[in-house]
C-alpha cells in the first residue's frame, strides 16, 4: 500500500519526458517514452531468431527511448500470427536470444519481450488449424476467408497454453531481456477470451467477466511465478473492441483493476481487433486525432481506479501533444510506434527539448480502393524495418502502391517456403 501511495503523489506532480519511472518491481526506466510492439517479421522460416532483430533494436535503443519492447513472440510453433514470427518455446536460440537482448538493451534502455498466441488470426496459410475460447468464425467475408474455422480449446489445452506464457517469459528473462509484456489485445487470444462476442463457453472460462478473464489472470500468475517479483511484467489491453458484443470499456476497466491488485507492472492501452483496427488509427474521431493520444480518455478513467503505471499508445506525434498527455496525469509511458520507423532516432530529438514534430504522414498512392486497405500502410511499415535492421536509412519517399506489391510477393514466397518446412 505505501508503494502505491507514493507512486500515486508521484504521478500528480510535473511530468517530463526525461524524467525516470520507477515500476511497482523496483525498476526504472531513464525516461518516459516507450517504443511499442510491431511486428517485424524478420525470423527465420521456421521462426527462429535471427541478426537482424538485434540490428533494429540496437537502432531504437540508441535512438533514446527509455522502454522498448518486440514485436509478438509467439508461445507455440503451431500457431503463427504472420510469415518469419519468432517462436520462443524452448531454449534451442538462447545465444541469439542474448544477442538481441544485449542489443535492445544498450544506452540503459529497457528491452522487453512481448509474447503472444493468436487464437483464431492465425492464418490459414501458416497453420494447420487454429484454436480460440470457443469456435465462433470472424463475421466479415473478407477475413473469413483466409482462417479456419477455429477448434474451442480443451481445459488441458487451456493448462498447456498457461504454462507456455510462463516458459516464454522465464527464457526471456534467461537471455536478457529487461521484462516482457502479456499481448491482450488487438483480437489475439488473450482477448477472444475476454470477449463475449468471441467466448461463448459455458465452463469456468466463460459466461460472466469473471469467468472471461479467468484465463489472463492465470497467465499473469504464472509468469510471476516464473520469473519472480522484481522482473517486470506487463500487458497491452484492449480499452475495448469496438465490436457489438464485444469487450466493453467496463469490462476492461474490471480487467485492469483485477491485474493492478496482482501487481502488473504496467498496463498498455489500446484498442480493436483485425476486424474493427482502431489500432491502427481506422474510424478515429477528428478531434481525438487532433488531441493525439488515442485512448486518453479512456486511460482517464482507468487513473481514477488504480495506481498502475499506464502506457498509452497510439497517435501521439509532437512534443506539444506529448506534454499535455504526461502532464494531465492520465499516461505514464507515451506509446511510439510509426514516428520511430520514420526516424529512429526520433525520441533523442524530443528529449533535445524545442517543438518536435514527427513525419509520421497518411501513405498515398491516389488509388482508392489500395489506400483504403490498411495492408498498404504495414506493408509500407515493414518494408522500413526491414531497412533498418540491413543498416540503412528507412526511405521516406518509398512508394506505397510498390511497398504493398513487394509485401504480397515475400508473403507468398515465406508461405511457400514455411509450408515445405512444414512438409
Amino acid at each position: 500500500m505505501e508503494r502505491l501511495t507514493f507512486y500515486s503523489e508521484l504521478t500528480m506532480a510535473d511530468t517530463t519526458l526525461d524524467q525516470p519511472l520507477t515500476l511497482p518491481c523496483g525498476t526504472t526506466l531513464k525516461n518516459r517514452l516507450g517504443k511499442s510492439a510491431m511486428s517485424e517479421t524478420l525470423g527465420t522460416p521456421d521462426n527462429r531468431v535471427t541478426g537482424r532483430l538485434a540490428n533494429l533494436y540496437r537502432a531504437w535503443a540508441q535512438g533514446g527511448a527509455g522502454l522498448s519492447i518486440t514485436g509478438n513472440v509467439m508461445i507455440d510453433s503451431r500457431a503463427l500470427g504472420e510469415p518469419c514470427n519468432v517462436v520462443v518455446e524452448d531454449r534451442r536460440d538462447m545465444a541469439r536470444l542474448k544477442a538481441w537482448a544485449r542489443a535492445g538493451s544498450e544506452n540503459g534502455t529497457a528491452l522487453w519481450m512481448q509474447i503472444n498466441h493468436p487464437g483464431k488470426q492465425a492464418p490459414a496459410a501458416l497453420n494447420r488449424a487454429t484454436v480460440a475460447p470457443s469456435a465462433v468464425p470472424f463475421s466479415d467475408p473478407n477475413l473469413k476467408r483466409f482462417f479456419h474455422l477455429p477448434r474451442a480449446l480443451s481445459q488441458a489445452e487451456i493448462t498447456d497454453l498457461v504454462r507456455r506464457f510462463g516458459e516464454t517469459a522465464a527464457v526471456a528473462r534467461e537471455a536478457g531481456f529487461g521484462g516482457v509484456q502479456i499481448h491482450g489485445a488487438h483480437g489475439y487470444l488473450i482477448s477472444q477470451f475476454l470477449s463475449p462476442r468471441h467466448n461463448v463457453r459455458e465452463d469456468q472460462y466463460g459466461g460472466n467477466p469473471q469467468n472471461r478473464m479467468r484465463f489472463v489472470l492465470e497467465v499473469f500468475d504464472e509468469i510471476r511465478a516464473r520469473v519472480g517479483r522484481d522482473f517486470p511484467v506487463s500487458i497491452k489491453l484492449n480499452s475495448a473492441d469496438f465490436q457489438k458484443g464485444g469487450f466493453s470499456e467496463e469490462e476492461s476497466l474490471g480487467v485492469v483493476q483485477a491485474l493492478a491488485e496482482r501487481g502488473m507492472d504496467l498496463i498498455e492501452i489500446s484498442g480493436g481487433t483485425y476486424e474493427a483496427p482502431r489500432m491502427a488509427g481506422q474510424g478515429v474521431a477528428e478531434s481525438t486525432r487532433l488531441r493525439e493520444a488515442y485512448f486518453l480518455a479512456y486511460a482517464e478513467q482507468v487513473r481514477q481506479r488504480v495506481s498502475v503505471p499506464l502506457m498509452v499508445t497510439g497517435g501521439f506525434r509532437s512534443r506539444e501533444g506529448m506534454d499535455a498527455a504526461l502532464a494531465s496525469g492520465a499516461t505514464d509511458l507515451v506509446g511510439l510506434a510509426r514516428p520511430l520507423v520514420v526516424e529512429p532516432d526520433f525520441g533523442n530529438r524530443l528529449l533535445a527539448g524545442g517543438p518536435v514534430h514527427s513525419a509520421v504522414a497518411p501513405i498515398r498512392t491516389g488509388i482508392r480502393a489500395v489506400d483504403n486497405a490498411a495492408m498498404m500502410e504495414v506493408s509500407w511499415y515493414t518494408l522500413q524495418l526491414a531497412r533498418i535492421a540491413r543498416g540503412k536509412a528507412p526511405h521516406a519517399d518509398a512508394s506505397g502502391l510498390a511497398s504493398l506489391l513487394k509485401i504480397a510477393g515475400l508473403i507468398g514466397w515465406r508461405r511457400l517456403r514455411m509450408g515445405r518446412l512444414r512438409a
